[in-house]
């Protein structure tokens, strides 16, 4: 089970809406969601959690790049909500990496298609677990002047966002729209 809201840091404190990442598809439309939630271009914190599994922070600031934090990056790319989160840049990737490697042809098979003794192999070892590691991504330290340092980010775990909406003294608004 998923949970997502936005947090956007207000004169008066925080404000927290329930979103919808249905239409969401690139980080760059994360952002501009976010974006939308605070016209004075505030501080907008989009939590990302599923239970038991993993859980992000995107932080936007104005128009400057997102900072983002996964606390599992392989418990993430299984997931098309982590997915969007989970940048090449991100990763330690270039981004035409993946691209590259599909496009090459070196078993000897035609039309490169796999024989079923490849495609048995394949299916044993999803190519998202090898390519993301597995732990957090990002930048841990994306919280820390509102007040929940890296290593209290670091160490979080069930109830991840709501402890998080604790720190920031926000946990009734984010309550609210849970």
């Amino acid at each position: 089970m998923y949970f997502a809201a936005l947090l956007a840091r207000t004169e008066d404190g925080w404000e927290a809406s329930d979103t919808e990442l249905d239409d969401v598809e690139t980080l760059s439309d994360l952002a501009d969601l976010a974006r939308e939630a605070s016209p004075d271009e505030d501080t907008v914190l989009v939590l990302i959690e599923q239970e038991g599994g993993w859980f992000g922070v995107v932080r936007v600031d104005g128009e400057d790049d997102p900072r983002i934090y996964v606390s599992d990056a392989a418990a993430a790319a299984r997931s098309s909500y982590g997915e969007i989160l989970l940048t090449d840049e991100l990763l330690g990737r270039e981004p035409d990496d993946a691209a590259d490697l599909d496009a090459l042809d070196l078993d000897g098979t035609e039309d490169g298609e796999a024989n079923a003794d490849e495609a048995d192999d394949a299916a044993d070892t999803p190519a998202a677990d090898s390519a993301v590691p597995h732990g957090p991504v990002g930048d841990a330290e994306v919280l820390e002047d509102l007040g929940v340092s890296e290593k209290e980010l670091r160490s979080l775990s069930e109830d991840a966002l709501m402890e998080i909406a604790e720190s920031l003294g926000a946990s009734e608004v984010l309550e609210t729209v849970r």
